[in-house]
């Protein structure tokens, strides 16, 4: 039970590769066949699907221009955030469509998605996205309602008489 023992001298080389080993394969971008790349994303109870070409940055949502679906500025500037970390702002042109949910959490599943579809258009983007924490999904949902409160968690009001 002769085993050699490795030491560290650096700790790039805890991170290394073993020798011999391949280095992964670069992603191929998924493009169909009208040159547009698809996503799902999620967020609280809403669902979103999107498409990306590229274009001159028109986002329509539900059939609706962004601006008209989002009236808040906040929801909008949550839709452009992953064209901007990619420095990628009107080159893309956006359909999506959303259910579920409220405005914050379909701008949120909206993000979501377009962020998935710019890693599936363009493989290098998948390390700023993920970085800044555009990839993952936020699980956050609201809590069910139990029996014997008055909501999640609040108890009824008490009365002395």
């Amino acid at each position: 039970m002769a085993e050699a023992q490795q030491t560290l001298h650096d700790l790039k080389d805890l991170g290394a590769p073993p020798e011999g080993a391949a280095e992964p394969e670069p992603r191929e971008p998924v493009i169909d066949a009208f040159g547009r790349s698809y996503a799902t994303g999620r967020r609280k109870d809403a669902v979103a699907r999107a498409w990306i070409k590229p274009g001159s940055g028109i986002i329509t949502i539900n059939g609706k221009a962004f601006e008209t679906y989002f009236a808040r500025a906040t929801s909008r500037m949550v839709i452009t955030q992953p064209f901007l970390i990619a420095d990628r702002l009107n080159q893309f042109d956006v359909y999506a469509t959303v259910t579920g949910g409220g405005l914050s959490g379909q701008a949120g599943a909206i993000r979501h998605a377009i962020s998935r579809a710019l890693t599936y258009y363009e493989p290098g983007l998948r390390t700023i996205l993920k970085r800044s924490g555009f990839l993952t999904r936020d699980s956050r949902v609201v809590e069910r309602k139990k029996y014997g409160k008055a909501k999640a968690r609040r108890s009824f009001q008490f009365s002395k008489r």
